[in-house]
């Protein structure tokens, strides 16, 4: 903008001053010698010029004709001199600013550089602000204590303030932000051309409507100043503020400023943390300036930033985040021609998680999307390159990848940071905090959201990370918080999109390394799902069904057109997950197939059961 602002007049260097066109000619008068002293006098600089021939004899009084033309010449000399003074007065001046110009142009296109280097190489440092600036403002003590203010404790507190309306709630959240959902940050804030709204966190939702990003508006909450006086109790929100340790017997906690708050009950919902490579842990600072995770407002804002100085971006990853953000930055990055590569070490995207023919037709989706996607290959090694400005991914493969930046989305852990001083176990085998069926750890304390790990009686011990599972085990340890004692019976689901071409819902265990069986239909181009695709294998028959089940070892992609279907996850031949792939508002069929817990001679007939063709999708 500053750049912008300073075209609108000609810059001009400290301590110069821009002359008015009277300026200009009393500059140009007296800077030739055509001043009040040197009024009649020939100006040296152009005396050969305006001045008689040299050789003409010199009278002392010549004739009177002589005299009046010499008078006109003179007066002539003079008005040319005069002229060309402005003329060469004029020309200087314009040089003069031109190169004054010129050099601030210069001067601030070598700032806008360097400041677009700054932007690239150096992540954004801000200062977190806490809220309420004093701890001495935080009650002594609390009725109940969340920890963290995501949604696993959003969902809490709503369920305690339901149960028991004049509760007084404290949630105490190391981030500066309000509490708020993650899954639109790498999906639906990266599409629409509405960039204002984006910034702002709003975005629309599939229905069409708009909301933000934050549950609820700050005047929703108590001001923690004002929690123990409130009437009718209250939710009050301490941001920006840590929570150290926990003493369970004491029912205590310890802030980072050495502050001590007593809890009548107490959740911990510190979610889980994005996991880092070994060649970025062990890189120095100026590399690690180059890398970044994706987790929080922060880390969208910063990549959303950068994204209009960088020209390429790597990630590293071929998950559900990696592929997310894959599709998502190719789309917005495609006015500014950001080039966007994808590397992973499975055979296609999501391959942990969809069959192998499936992972590999979304594969070919994302390619469609602008990604460049690199399968089978991991980055071995990564140095500077380009003048420091870029950085040289080594890959398995033996190429070479040259980026402004890279993204690592290789996963994340629970936050269990709290475990070792509370004496609270962790699973040996999927980490988190071990809680029982009523997400308890121990009296009193609760545990919600990704860093539990619950016992879940159909499909065993569990841990996940989604959304829909922190909204439903935070609603739970919540109702239990406040009195209810039930036990985790819900089956959460998880959705992923991809790209304009697929979407999908799951539920229960979904892993690849399971025997899966998929049956798809064979839609036309009426089918809405097929509207964008062209297959010259697609039947003409709208309600023809592809009955031939697609076991996971079957890597053909060009033999079905994968738009729509349903896949079966099989543990000793019973269903254990269900995916619905480009199929919605079908969960509640999902959710009773998964609890019937039995064997099925014929998945087809079970697949009917979604009505594949239905106009629900």
């Amino acid at each position: 903008m500053l750049s912008k602002l300073r075209l609108l007049r000609p810059p001009v260097s400290p301590g110069s001053k821009i002359l008015s066109a009277w300026d200009s000619k009393n500059y140009s008068d007296k800077k030739n010698g055509s001043g009040k002293n040197s009024r009649g006098k020939t100006p040296p600089l152009i005396q050969d010029e305006f001045s008689s021939n040299s050789n003409s004899p010199s009278t002392s009084h010549p004739p009177e004709s002589e005299k009046n033309d010499g008078w006109h010449n003179d007066s002539n000399n003079k008005q040319s001199f005069r002229n060309w003074s402005l003329l060469g007065g004029a020309i200087v001046l314009s040089g003069t600013l031109y190169g004054i110009y010129h050099f601030d142009i210069m001067k601030q296109k070598k700032d806008d550089s360097h400041t677009i280097k700054e932007t690239i190489n150096a992540k954004k440092t801000r200062k977190l602000v806490k809220i309420p600036s004093l701890s001495e403002s935080i009650p002594d003590k609390i009725q109940y204590l969340l920890i963290g203010g995501g949604t696993a404790s959003f969902s809490a507190f709503r369920a305690i303030k339901s149960a028991d309306p004049t509760a007084r709630v404290l949630v105490i959240s190391a981030e500066g932000y309000l509490p708020h959902m993650r899954p639109p940050l790498s999906k639906e804030l990266w599409y629409g051309d509405d960039t204002e709204m984006a910034k702002s966190l709003n975005f629309h939702q599939w229905n069409g409507t708009s909301r933000s990003l934050f549950y609820e508006p700050e005047p929703f909450y108590t001001p923690v100043e004002e929690l123990t006086t409130a009437k009718n109790g209250g939710i009050s929100l301490a941001r920006g503020w840590k929570v150290e340790s926990i003493n369970v017997s004491q029912k205590k906690v310890k802030l980072n400023d050495g502050k001590e708050i007593s809890y009548d009950k107490c959740l911990i919902a510190t979610g889980s943390i994005p996991k880092t490579l070994k060649l970025y842990d062990d890189a120095s600072e100026e590399l690690k300036n180059k890398f970044s995770v994706f987790r929080s407002i922060n880390d969208f804002e910063d990549l959303w930033e950068q994204l209009g100085h960088i020209k390429s971006i790597a990630i590293i990853g071929g998950g559900f985040l990696g592929s997310e953000l894959a599709a998502s930055l190719a789309n917005k990055g495609k006015k500014n021609g950001v080039k966007i590569y994808q590397i992973f070490k499975e055979k296609g995207n999501m391959g942990k998680v969809l069959p192998n023919y499936l992972s590999q037709w979304t594969t070919e989706k994302v390619r469609n999307e602008g990604v460049e996607v690199v399968t089978e290959t991991e980055v071995k090694n990564c140095s500077l390159d380009n003048d420091k400005q870029q950085v040289n991914l080594v890959l398995s493969n033996g190429k070479n990848i040259s980026v402004d930046h890279v993204i690592m989305a290789v996963g994340a852990k629970p936050n269990t940071e709290l475990a070792a001083d509370a004496g609270l176990e962790i699973d040996s085998k999927l980490d988190g905090y071990l809680v029982n069926s009523e997400l308890q750890a121990r009296t009193d304390l609760y545990i919600a959201g990704d860093c539990a790990c619950f016992y879940d009686k159909q499909l065993g011990r569990r841990r996940v990370e989604h959304h829909d599972h922190a909204v439903i085990s935070g609603r739970l340890a919540g109702e239990n918080m406040a009195g209810a004692a039930k036990p985790y019976q819900h089956q959460p689901m998880f959705w992923s999109d991809i790209g304009p071409s697929v979407g999908y819902e799951a539920i229960g265990i979904v892993d690849s390394s399971l025997i899966t069986m998929g049956v798809f239909a064979k839609g036309n181009h009426k089918d809405p799902s097929l509207a964008n695709e062209t297959d010259q294998n697609t039947s003409t028959n709208k309600k023809e069904i592809n009955e031939e089940l697609v076991s996971k070892n079957n890597e053909s992609i060009s033999e079905n057109d994968y738009n729509k279907g349903v896949v079966f996850y099989l543990k000793n031949d019973v269903i254990v997950g269900i995916v619905l792939w480009n199929l919605f508002n079908r969960m509640s069929i999902a959710r009773q197939v998964l609890k019937s817990d039995r064997c099925y001679k014929d998945l087809n007939e079970v697949a009917k059961l979604f009505n594949i063709h239905g106009d629900s999708s």
